[in-house]
């Protein structure tokens, strides 16, 4: 079931008739992400009216799909105690995230903890950003490789009340360190009276506090796997990752890789509630930096005015030239990226993607060069003084250029994310906006060596 127009307008009106049980059975009856997405439609006095009327755990889950600015819109119209409960009954990495978010409130939210809660939301927070750390919730359930898996299960049913990932468990030693991952399939298949080392277990697959969260979406990619322990240095558990985090983790690098190559800097806020003076700060910095680079275009057309002034027919083929050097180039780099983020390939790689883009480049550019030749011919018949006695000469130009600049963009694209890897930046800056200015320059460069070598003695 998912909301309607009819949903958003019933809350207002159900309030204004003071009808709570109506609202309150509304709420109830949705999924929680379409609850927090009708919640968000709402005021905030209305939202915390709604909130007020939720079960407890209930108003917890449902707070948790809700997006990070009316999530402090909800808490601050909410009292203390509405609060407390909600972000005591959340789960670990959930609050971290919300907390992160609004770090000038983050003093006044932990106050509201209870005593256990607080000690866990400033453990979390002392992880490095964008850690493992960060995004685990220590809220799991582990088991003695000792006991018999009776005691284990005894164990799991007492656990499942307090914890909502149980459908696999760790086993550990007496100093919780980890020493096996089991799913609880294979418990409740085995001989009550057998122990939990007798468990059919695979090397543990686990993640550190201090890995970075792309490493840990890469590591369930990979793996396929719905839940992951996290360890500390001496090998003890202190959490677990889930694969609904790592979804979430992923769709904001995503979401970052998009925006980079468009050439504009990550938003934090939804596009519509971004004010405008901040939209034009974001996108100002990479244009003027584009704007800088293309300036290189003129200065470099400029060097070459005696022979434009010599052969204007030159000038016409320009914007061919250009667009399909920046075009080759954007190619190569969103492969290369995306080669990247999948760990298709690594920096020692490199050597493998320049030799192969030099075969690709060359045969694109052949394919592009000849299509420009056969453009130059038929229009040579169709009207036979537009380029001249000197039209083949003037085709070959195009020909060898297209290649020269394909080959350039397409080695330009490719390596640039390589570069910017090696020098530690993130791959996807390598925008293709970015690839388009850098080949433009070189692009006329080639197009007029190319030009002067070939016309020399004839037009030039």
């Amino acid at each position: 079931m998912s909301i309607d127009q009819k949903h958003i307008e019933d809350i207002p009106l159900f309030i204004e008739n003071r009808d709570f049980a109506a609202i309150r059975q509304l709420l109830i009856g949705l999924p929680h992400a379409d609850a927090a997405e009708l919640l968000q439609h709402l005021s905030p006095v209305q939202m915390a009216v709604s909130f007020r009327l939720l079960p407890k755990t209930a108003a917890a889950e449902i707070f948790e799909y809700i997006d990070a600015d009316h999530q402090e819109s909800l808490i601050r119209a909410l009292g203390d105690n509405d609060a407390a409960g909600i972000l005591n009954a959340m789960s670990d990495d959930d609050r971290t995230a919300f907390l992160e978010e609004c770090p000038e409130h983050a003093v006044q939210l932990l106050a509201l903890l209870d005593p256990a809660q607080q000690r866990v939301a400033l453990q979390l927070l002392g992880y490095p950003e964008n850690s493992v750390g960060r995004m685990m919730t220590t809220k799991f359930v582990s088991i003695r490789q000792d006991w018999t898996i009776h005691h284990a299960l005894e164990h799991i049913r007492d656990r499942a009340k307090d914890v909502y990932y149980v459908h696999v468990v760790c086993s550990v030693d007496d100093s919780n360190r980890l020493l096996g991952v089991h799913r609880i399939r294979d418990i409740f298949l085995a001989d009550p009276k057998s122990h939990v080392r007798d468990l059919p277990s695979a090397p543990p697959l686990y993640l550190k506090v201090t890995d970075t969260q792309e490493h840990a979406v890469k590591t369930f990619r990979k793996y396929s796997r719905t839940i992951i322990p996290v360890v500390n240095g001496d090998m003890k558990v202190v959490g677990i990752v889930t694969v609904d985090d790592v979804l979430e983790t992923a769709t904001e690098e995503a979401a970052k890789d998009i925006a980079f190559l468009g050439a504009v800097e990550v938003p934090e806020e939804p596009l519509l509630r971004t004010p405008l003076h901040r939209l034009i700060r974001q996108r100002a910095g990479w244009l003027v930096i584009l704007f800088i680079g293309e300036m290189f275009t003129a200065t470099a057309m400029g060097f070459f005015e005696d022979e434009i002034q010599k052969a204007v027919v030159l000038s016409l083929f320009l914007p061919l030239i250009i667009s399909s050097g920046g075009n080759s180039g954007s190619q190569s780099s969103a492969l290369v990226i995306r080669a990247m983020a999948l760990s298709e390939v690594t920096l020692s790689d490199w050597i493998k993607v320049f030799r192969r883009e030099i075969i690709s480049g060359i045969g694109l550019g052949s394919i592009l060069g000849t299509i420009g030749f056969a453009r130059i011919a038929v229009w040579h018949e169709l009207f036979p003084s537009l380029y001249g006695e000197h039209w083949f000469l003037i085709g070959v130009v195009i020909f060898f250029s297209l290649i020269g600049v394909v080959l350039w963009g397409s080695l330009a694209g490719a390596m640039l994310p390589f570069l910017l890897r090696r020098l530690g930046f993130d791959p996807a800056k390598a925008a293709a906006p970015f690839v388009a200015t850098i080949v433009d320059v070189t692009g006329l460069v080639i197009y007029f060596v190319v030009a002067a070598t070939i016309l020399r003695g004839t037009l030039l």
